[in-house]
């Protein structure tokens, strides 16, 4: 696919981070080879698969053509409903089968043997073989009657489930024969949750109004009741490890652990997710759980405390709320720290999620916040709506500096120490303020070394502090440095300038030292916000008219001016060599700016504008964050393994909607081919050698001591010669005598005197008579078939192979015409690009047994004319891949050192 077909000439969608799980109950699965149990969380139009032993992720889906709405597993497919579409997926990767039938929504499914039971949002119920992929039973449920809420098998119910309805009846149907059995009166109040018990014919029936029901099927009577006080029942799980304890989940993020042998509640495991708990399943016969939330986390429990509670075991968890300020931390680009509205500080790695980091949430008092807890916590602050991070001193001393909505007081925190710092920075002339709009801190900076943060603030005020100590070094203006609100600071990457921005348009140049005013330069524009590059001392600058200027901070005039939004500004980056100027706007779009010669070269769409994005300091990543949504997309840069032409686009350029990329790594272009081609089967299979043949050249599986020593036995032979004849080794009569070879087999030969057992077990052809090899090769020839030839050299030793060539020349045995039958033998075998390397190590053993004689009688010169053209063709071919694989190679060594 060219890259004029694609929205963005610069930029490919590579990856979302951050992704765990959304509202969508997750499943559970054992496989059998592997040993260990796997749990699958949807992330929209993907789902994800964890191993349980170390929640690390094993697999991504394919994207589906719509949010996945419902999981469910056997031990074959994971299947999922989309929209209207029901789907299996096999490996956990690819969509396998299509089951079309459903005009609404499907909201419930249910593997069932050979079978899958879907229900949708209109009452309509399918049974669907699997195999065939039609479906032979519709039911047809009136939605104000029964509308179906959740569905189960009952163990040992032959074609039999039970449904349950919002209305609060349940129904027991036998699908074969299309019956309802049963109909439940209920409790009143709608099913939320059916389960099946570790007791057979008992289901455990969830409530809307948090009862949980032990009810026996055969005798229509209740086992016993519960009754939870956190809401509805959203979930339900059995241990099955010896111990018999229920696990039920709530709207309010709890979870309730009831004593099944003593009939009461044993415990809360409180604040267990910050959300309702839509997934919790209870592995089988081992003491853990594990559970998922909309929350946009996955926690595994074990139960091994000694009341017989849970603690947390494992977690992987992002961003309850949207991002809204990302920037890359380090200059290895490999870390992506992000600040969401759920007042999280965050690392994402762009190399392994397992080197993600949780830098805490923003509190007034730690440890006070940590005694409440999360949800009760009266101590949490607002979001952080923007911070700067400086490596250079992380070891030492907190790093990070980040001002939070609506307040004056700016939060320090540590990326080594993973934890929000010690600091609270607050001036003292604002801890009186009564004002009806209250001060709030506007814009932060680090100096490059480390040392001092500046802060500016919408007062106008702009200070200075100690990163170490958290102490006041100084202030710019006397008494404000401007007279409205700061909406930016930067500091030079030699400590000289300071350069703050006000939003009536005026940008002042400080010294850094001194604290004087070097000069002033003003825009006559609304200022929103501005960004450094301090590499090439250009600052950008952008307005609430939607355009961005650049300003050169040395010369202290206007460079460049950008204009094309249609809204405002959210964001800006530098390319690392200060060359490219990435926006992005509430238009959604991204455009791309040449600063050289001051043109627009790319610019593409996206569904949901972005709120911050962040250039890679080593060029070979974009991130994105967008309004409303928790991930983090990355998008790499083409031009570091393309030819990209940067020419300017035209005035009228119309840009094209982008994608925005799937949770796995892929090309456009293999996506764009699903989507046109969604019915068609998965091409790329398994291709034999046959296959392949036309295209590339296979290898034996053979080991190397096979045939790469043939040129060397006699060197071989000569270094283990014994220094001493061997002695023959004492007849033992009851030890079956064997023959020499690879393969050990008995001398079953009878009689026999103690001359012929003394005798060497190499038998000499007799005189006249071809070998083995000959035979075979005469046969070969005859049927005009080499395959039975190869085979049987295929099984042969290296000395063997050495004697059997030997054997074919005149003068031992053999003749010109064998000699002439091998070299076919050998041209047949290059022709198949099968057994590359065999076939040359034969034809050199040849060669060097047999040169001398070849070169001398005129009837082998077109056999060998013939192996030199097919040999010439074959490594040539080979040889271009070869070439074009080492240099691409090469090429992108170079790029990454």
């Amino acid at each position: 696919m060219s890259f004029t077909q694609n929205p963005s000439k610069i930029f490919a969608g590579y990856r979302a981070l951050g992704f765990v799980s959304n509202h969508i109950p997750l499943a559970t699965r054992y496989h059998k080879r592997h040993k260990d149990n796997y749990v699958i969380t949807c992330v929209g139009q993907a789902f994800h698969v964890y191993n349980i032993s170390k929640l690390g992720i094993v697999s991504v889906s394919d994207p589906h053509p719509d949010d996945i709405s419902v999981l469910a597993v056997d031990f074959r497919y994971v299947f999922t409903a989309a929209g209207k579409g029901v789907y299996a997926v096999a490996r956990n990767k690819k969509i396998e089968k299509r089951f079309v039938g459903h005009k609404a929504d499907v909201s419930l499914l249910l593997p069932f043997g050979h079978h899958l039971v879907s229900v949708d949002v209109d009452g309509f119920l399918f049974v669907w073989d699997i195999n065939s992929q039609e479906h032979y039973l519709q039911i047809k449920f009136d939605p104000s009657a029964f509308a179906v809420t959740a569905i189960a098998h009952p163990h040992t119910y032959l074609n039999k489930i039970i449904l349950g309805s919002q209305q609060g009846t349940l129904q027991l149907w036998n699908i074969k024969s299309n019956k309802l059995i049963y109909t439940f009166p209920g409790w009143g109040s709608p099913v939320t949750a059916i389960q099946q018990s570790t007791a057979v014919g008992v289901m455990a029936i969830g409530l809307a109004d948090g009862q949980v029901l032990l009810h026996n099927l055969e005798v229509d009577k209740t086992v016993v009741k519960f009754k939870q006080d956190y809401g509805p029942v959203t979930a339900i799980g059995f241990r099955t490890d010896g111990h018999p304890m229920m696990v039920t989940g709530s709207t309010a993020g709890h979870i309730s652990l009831w004593d099944l042998e003593n009939r009461k509640l044993h415990s809360y495991m409180l604040e267990a997710h910050y959300s309702s708990v839509t997934g919790l399943s209870c592995l089988p016969s081992e003491p853990l759980m594990v559970t998922s939330a909309a929350d946009n986390s996955l926690k595994v429990w074990i139960f091994d405390l000694a009341d017989g509670g849970a603690r947390l075991l494992r977690l992987r968890e992002g961003h309850s709320s949207p991002p809204s300020f990302i920037r890359f931390y380090g200059s290895d680009g490999q870390n992506i720290l992000t600040a969401g509205q759920d007042s999280t500080l965050r690392s994402f790695s762009t190399v392994h999620d397992k080197y993600n980091k949780n830098l805490g949430r923003a509190s007034y008092h730690k440890k006070a916040s940590k005694r409440a807890g999360l949800k009760l916590d009266k101590h949490k602050m607002p979001p952080v709506i923007k911070f700067v991070a400086e490596s250079s001193r992380e070891s030492d001393w907190d790093n990070i500096l980040a001002c939070h909505r609506s307040l004056s007081l700016v939060t320090t925190w540590s990326y080594q120490r993973t934890t929000m710092g010690k600091h609270m920075i607050s001036h003292a002339r604002f801890e009186n303020d009564v004002s009806e709009h209250s001060v709030s801190a506007t814009a932060v900076d680090i100096s490059s070394c480390g040392n001092f943060g500046v802060i500016g603030y919408s007062t106008g005020h702009v200070d200075m502090y100690n990163m170490q100590s958290g102490q006041h070094r100084g202030s710019f203006g006397n008494p404000t440095a401007h007279s409205c609100t700061v909406r930016g600071v930067a500091c030079d990457a030699l400590n000289q300038k300071v350069i703050t921005a006000s939003s009536d348009g005026a940008l002042k140049f400080w010294r850094f030292k001194s604290k004087e005013l070097l000069g002033e330069l003003n825009l006559n524009v609304i200022t929103a916000q501005i960004f450094l590059h301090r590499d090439s001392s250009m600052l950008a600058v952008a307005s609430d008219d939607y355009t961005v200027s650049i300003v050169d901070i040395d010369t202290r005039r206007t460079v460049r001016h950008f204009s094309g939004h249609s809204s405002s500004v959210t964001d800006m980056a530098f390319r690392a060599d200060g060359r490219w100027l990435i926006t992005s706007s509430m238009d959604c779009t991204i455009r791309t700016w040449n600063l050289p010669n001051g043109k627009l070269i790319d610019v593409f769409l996206l569904q949901s504008p972005a709120t911050s994005i962040a250039m890679s300091p080593c060029g070979n990543f974009l991130a994105t964050t967008h309004v409303g949504d928790v991930g983090i997309y990355l998008w790499s840069n083409r031009t570091l393994y393309s030819h990209v032409s940067l020419t300017p686009l035209p005035a009228d350029y119309v840009p094209k909607l982008a994608n925005l990329p799937a949770t796995s790594a892929m090309d456009e272009e293999s996506s764009e081919l699903s989507k046109e081609a969604p019915d068609e089967e998965e091409e790329y299979e398994y291709k034999s050698p046959e296959q392949i043949a036309d295209e590339l050249v296979t290898l034996s599986l053979l080991p190397t001591s096979r045939w790469l020593n043939l040129l060397n036995l006699d060197v071989i032979q000569m270094r283990n010669k014994p220094k001493e004849p061997p002695k023959a080794p004492k007849s033992a009569p009851f030890f079956l005598p064997t023959i020499a070879g690879l393969e050990p087999k008995f001398d079953i030969q009878e009689g026999g005197s103690d001359q012929q057992t003394t005798e060497s077990h190499i038998k000499k052809p007799l005189l006249g008579s071809l070998s083995d090899l000959g035979i075979q090769l005469t046969k070969a020839h005859q049927q005009n078939s080499y395959d039975q030839v190869l085979s049987s050299m295929k099984e042969m030793g290296p000395s063997a192979i050495d004697k059997e060539i030997r054997l074919l020349a005149a003068e031992e045995g053999g003749s010109d015409d064998v000699m002439i039958y091998f070299l076919e033998f050998i041209q047949s075998t290059l022709q198949s690009n099968k057994d590359f390397e065999l076939a040359h190590s034969y034809l050199a053993l040849f060669l060097k047994v047999h040169g001398e004689e070849l070169t001398q009688k005129p009837q082998f010169s077109e056999s060998l004319e013939k192996i030199a053209s097919t040999q010439i063709h074959s490594w040539n071919r080979i040889q271009t891949l070869l070439q074009k694989s080492l240099g691409l190679v090469g090429y992108l060594r170079s790029a990454t050192i």
